[in-house]
């Protein structure tokens, strides 16, 4: 191994290089468009129950797990290492199965582990011997494992650095045909070569650790590699050492005042649904049987529905069955009947649904549009705040101009998050009293902006900090009436969504 990457040490506790901290993983659940964690320097104190921590630190708690069971079963580190994989490191869950197992073998084999009580049996199973390699087939030294199989120390390399970059694996199986016997970090560590496949291996290891754990999340700003630990797992606001500003139980930047299970569905149909809904809007229509969507490419009227649980034969114009028309082949001169009008609603209710999703979605999106640009004001207003105290204003005095922008962009968040909020939300009078706090946040926002994005250098300083504050302090107020209406109503139980 290169030096500064070593990961064992002499007791067998796995470490990491401080050269090796720069990604980061997170759950993949497939959404595509994601607004991106905008680094905020918000005061926002975690409290006592949740604190951040480095690589290196987090390895000292997996650390700390493993030698708990190394200590109570007797076992090598890296088998414990392997045991607490198989059962997502739940020490708990390993030591009960462990204790309660009729059969010892059949107990590490469940977890892809060669007994360790059988070692003695197997001491010449692991030693490099000389014969051909059965992947490449070439004469070499063979290394392997207790399973007894061996292969050349270039094949492994290739195999293991394969499953590591390309698969992503953090424990990965004997490449014999049907072994399922894992290698452990310190073998594979010992056949990479390497050091940028050492380093993901190292990482996917971490991950495995803090992917299961609910107690620990990663910070999703980019490059930060940093976790966060909390003492119960909830969907609250957490803040990274970098500043970012996240929802503990989801992940993603915090969203206040949508929930994480109606987040993911809204973004999940903005994924799907926004870029091709104008062209759907204006270039197809719904069959008034099955409701799939059709595009006609000819000019004939006679359409014919291609789900193959359909097959309506219907008109283009009117949208009623082919089948009256008669003679009427290619032109339709019915002005109505009873299922065309009914298709007709069929398609203005789907039509209907369309605009009122793109209505919630473009404002969603010009929200997020405005957050991205006005971040540009945090440069203006330093060279603002510098020229400020240049005229004898001190650093204090200045810093209403940085609380301000810091205000716009949690308004402008907030307000991103109202609408997909606002999608699901059923109508009531409590939803009118929410879309009457939006409009009123809105407004205040817009103006905000407006009035730190103006020339500011022809103003009085003291008339300009006053204006300032009291825009500042009547968004703010806005703001804080919006979130505390919804929290009412996830306190009293008012709100009512549909999916």
């Amino acid at each position: 191994m290169s030096g500064g990457s070593e990961t064992m040490d002499e007791e067998g506790t796995f470490s990491v290089s401080d050269a090796d901290e720069s990604s980061t993983f997170s759950d993949d659940d497939g959404i595509v468009v994601d607004p991106p964690v905008i680094n905020v320097d918000r005061r926002y104190d975690n409290g006592a129950d949740c604190q951040v921590l480095e690589p290196e630190q987090v390895v000292v708690e997996m650390n700390i797990i493993m030698e708990d069971v190394a200590a109570i079963v007797r076992l090598p580190p890296t088998v414990c290492r392997l045991l607490l994989y198989h059962y997502k490191w739940n020490k708990e869950s390993l030591l009960e199965k462990f204790y309660e197992s009729p059969d010892p073998d059949a107990f590490f084999a469940d977890a892809n582990i060669v007994s360790p009580f059988k070692l003695p049996h197997l001491s010449g199973n692991g030693r490099d011997v000389v014969d051909t390699c059965s992947i490449c087939c070439n004469r070499a030294i063979l290394t392997g494992l207790l399973c007894g199989h061996h292969f050349c120390y270039p094949c492994w390399d290739a195999y293991l650095s394969t499953k590591i970059m390309e698969e992503g694996r953090a424990y990965v199986a004997c490449p014999e045909l049907n072994c399922p016997i894992v290698v452990n970090d310190e073998k594979t560590l010992a056949l990479i070569k390497s050091d940028t496949v050492k380093k993901r291996y190292r990482h996917l290891i971490i991950n495995s650790f803090v992917e299961c754990n609910q107690l620990l999340r990663w910070c999703p700003a980019v490059d930060c590699g940093r976790v966060v630990k909390v003492t119960h797992s909830e969907a609250r606001p957490v803040m990274c050492k970098c500043k970012t500003v996240f929802c503990f139980a989801c992940g993603h930047e915090w969203h206040e005042p949508v929930n994480c299970r109606l987040l993911k569905l809204w973004l999940k149909k903005c994924s799907d649904d926004s870029e091709t809904s104008n062209w759907i809007s204006a270039n197809t229509k719904e069959c008034p049987k099955c409701q799939v969507t059709i595009e006609k490419d000819g000019g004939c009227n006679h359409m014919t529905c291609k789900n193959a649980a359909c097959k309506m034969e219907f008109c283009w114009m009117c949208l009623g069955p082919w089948e009256p028309h008669g003679s009427s082949w290619y032109s339709c001169n019915r002005f109505d009947d009873t299922l065309a009008k009914q298709a007709r609603d069929a398609q203005e209710r789907s039509r209907a649904a369309l605009q009122r999703y793109l209505h919630y979605y473009n404002r969603f999106m010009n929200h997020q549009q405005s957050l991205k640009l006005e971040s540009k004001l945090y440069a203006t207003v330093k060279n603002k705040m510098e020229l400020m105290q240049q005229a004898n204003m001190s650093w204090i005095e200045v810093q209403f101009l940085r609380k301000a922008v810091d205000v716009l962009s949690e308004c402008r968040r907030t307000l991103m998050y109202t609408y997909a909020f606002a999608f699901y939300l059923q109508k009531d009078n409590q939803s009118v009293i929410f879309e009457d706090n939006q409009r009123d946040l809105e407004l205040a926002t817009e103006q905000l902006s407006e009035f730190l994005e103006r020339d500011l250098n022809h103003e009085n300083l003291i008339t300009l900090k006053q204006k300032v504050q009291d825009k500042y302090r009547y968004v703010e107020q806005r703001r804080s009436t919006l979130l505390k209406h919804c929290a009412e109503g996830v306190e009293h139980d008012f709100w009512r969504f549909t999916q």
